[in-house]
């Protein structure tokens, strides 16, 4: 084992891609998460930092059924999107989308600087997302991502 208990974002390597079909990629082009929270095995929620670059969005507009999630602006400006409209955060600021709250969310960033946060969610189980601008919905089981449309037929 490792003697130093403690670590660096920059010791976590990031991911530049995500979990949607390739129809949606495109929406997370210049995003990168670090699982900060996975570099530690924590198996009830997990911990992220995100970068944004300028024009990259955290995600597509979505809320969760099962899962609380927060957002806390370590650096920059982030657009905050959601059902009910748009707010601008800034570093120091922080916002909370308790699970079962249909309003999607949504972080862009349109500043010129790259824009970092602390994203924590808990991993309740049997999951279901919902996407407030596109036909496309999702159930996580066991770690696993199913993609359907929003009636229920698969995603091509």
């Amino acid at each position: 084992m490792d003697s130093k208990f403690s670590k660096t974002a920059s010791e976590v390597e990031g991911t530049t891609t995500s979990n949607y079909p390739a129809e949606f990629q495109k929406v997370v082009t210049g995003r990168r998460k670090r699982r900060v929270g996975d570099a530690f095995h924590l198996k009830n929620f997990g911990v992220n930092i995100t970068e944004l670059e300028p024009g990259a969005s955290s995600a597509l507009k979505h809320w969760h059924e099962k899962q609380d999630e927060f957002i806390y602006v370590l650096s920059g400006e982030i657009l905050l999107r959601t059902d009910k409209g748009e707010e601008t955060l800034r570093q120091g600021q922080f916002v909370g989308f308790p699970a079962g709250a249909e309003n999607g969310h949504q972080l862009v960033n349109r500043s010129n600087q790259k824009a970092v946060y602390l994203e924590i969610g808990d991993r309740t189980p049997g999951e279901v997302v919902h996407y407030s601008e596109v036909d496309l919905a999702v159930k996580v089981q066991d770690g696993k991502y199913l993609f359907t449309r929003k009636d229920g037929s698969p995603v091509a």
